[in-house]
């Protein structure tokens, strides 16, 4: 789970110290603990800071040996987070999730199973073809059974279940990215005329992804989000999921920034995808349909991320995210060129964006 948070490029205070783990640890194992040391993980962009821990038993015990503690950005929560009561939603669904061993609000602290390291971005840098169309075969899958049981079994305990991508949200997104992307890091200040002309068309355009039919979204299922353990994936920062279009996570793991992938596996995969949705849910999916939606998806979902890339380096002065700029907005390009019933929106959008 290597992910962290830099408060002004600095980590920010643990709260929390040896003694306090090791009493914690022991109350959460029920095994004594001899010594507990920690050490903090770099991560993504994100309010929530993570550590290692390494424990040292006052007797040889087959427990963990390591521990994820997760610091959440302000202490004294009230009640549960949306973390704790989605991971429990997943869990109930039997989905891979860490195990949450104990959580003191007090001081918004998390302490979780260790699922290592290894992302799926990591373990398939040096990939062949075959390896690489494995695992993501294997994300494909996963994401198909996510989506159909927690939409099947969702009520209100779940927070997801009261959030969904409307109009106001996929548009609050497209007004960030103009903001922080076009106004603040192309510096290019929009005329008013210029704006709505923009806005005019995203509305359009987000108005018709909030009128499909509405299905959990994790929001973040992508390559650094899904960790390899125990030859299979475990589900990570699922804290933020909602409701919204089917293909939603499927364009956030397929035309992923971190992790591009060949264009014929893409649509391979997409077709996997389907083909194991329509298993799952006993009926017919309309292949082009579900493909123009995808596209679609992918316009909306990706001039987000580069709003959410350039805002990192305006406001947090963290330009770790510039580098995939480009090839995110090669995606949109893409998606562009299969789209003409979208020219109105390329026209105006591209004045605002020369590299498109």
């Amino acid at each position: 789970m290597p992910k962290n948070t830099l408060v002004g490029n600095q980590f920010a205070e643990p709260r929390f110290d040896e003694q306090y783990l090791a009493e914690v640890a022991h109350k959460a194992l029920g095994r004594a603990v001899a010594q507990v040391g920690f050490s903090p993980l770099q991560g993504d962009a994100s309010t929530r800071q993570y550590y290692r821990l390494s424990l040292e038993y006052q007797e040889s015990v087959a427990e963990p040996q390591t521990l994820i503690l997760m610091q959440l950005e302000t202490p004294k929560v009230r009640g549960e987070t949306d973390f704790i009561r989605i991971l429990k939603f997943l869990q109930g669904i039997h989905l891979p999730v860490p195990e949450l061993f104990h959580f003191d609000a007090e001081r918004g602290l998390l302490l979780l199973q260790d699922c290592g390291d290894l992302t799926l971005e990591t373990h398939l840098q040096s990939a062949d073809p075959a390896t690489l169309k494995s695992w993501y075969v294997k994300a494909v899958h996963l994401l198909a059974t996510m989506q159909t049981d927690a939409t099947k079994t969702i009520d209100a305990d779940c927070p997801a279940y009261h959030l969904k991508f409307d109009v106001e949200k996929l548009m609050w997104e497209m007004d960030f990215m103009l903001e922080h992307f076009i106004e603040g890091a192309l510096q290019n200040k929009l005329k008013a005329a210029a704006r709505r002309a923009i806005r005019k068309q995203l509305i359009a355009l987000c108005s018709h992804l909030a009128a499909q039919t509405l299905w959990f979204t994790h929001r973040d299922y992508h390559s650094r989000n899904l960790m390899v353990h125990n030859d299979g994936l475990v589900l990570l920062d699922f804290q933020d999921a909602r409701m919204g279009p089917s293909q939603y996570d499927l364009v956030s793991l397929l035309r992923d920034s971190y992790r591009p992938l060949p264009d014929a596996l893409v649509w391979e995969l997409v077709d996997t995808f389907i083909q194991r949705k329509q298993v799952l849910e006993n009926h017919t999916i309309e292949r082009e349909e579900y493909v123009r939606v995808f596209d679609l998806m992918s316009i909306q979902r990706n001039l987000k991320a580069i709003g959410t890339f350039a805002y990192q380096k305006k406001i947090n002065n963290n330009d770790r995210y510039m580098r995939y700029i480009a090839p995110t907005l090669e995606y949109v390009r893409q998606a562009f060129k299969r789209r003409s019933e979208l020219e109105p929106l390329y026209a105006v959008l591209s004045e605002a964006i020369p590299e498109l």
